[in-house]
């Protein structure tokens, strides 16, 4: 079945940077398009970035457009998000989803605060 593990959260001060990583398993991960969402407290999750298989389109939702980086290694089965110039608005808890299928990780928590 769809396994996905995210990593790479953590404490950061505003304006600093930290990069997500999602190892997936289960499925022929090349195929499929990958999407970050978040959810913070009190909050519905919602959509972050996608990127396309193959040809690698990205899309984002307007807040993290031109700070937030989406980018997939197929030959490792992993999907990145690179997160510059954060906010205490970014602090959420973040998880990845194949675009398709209904599974999700346990996701990682980022903490944006001084």
């Amino acid at each position: 079945q769809v396994q996905l593990v995210e990593s790479g959260g953590g404490l950061v001060q505003p304006g600093g940077s930290l990069r997500l990583s999602c190892a997936a398993s289960g499925f022929t991960f090349r195929r499929y398009a990958m999407s970050w969402y978040r959810q913070a407290p009190g909050k519905e999750r919602e959509l972050v970035a996608t990127i396309t298989s193959p040809g690698g389109s990205t899309n984002y939702v307007d807040s993290v457009e031109g700070r937030f980086t989406i980018s997939r290694d197929n030959a490792k089965n992993t999907v990145y998000l690179q997160m510059n110039s954060l906010k205490p608005e970014d602090t959420a808890v973040y998880y990845c989803k194949a675009v398709g299928f209904a599974g999700w990780g346990q996701g990682t928590q980022v903490t944006v605060s001084s």
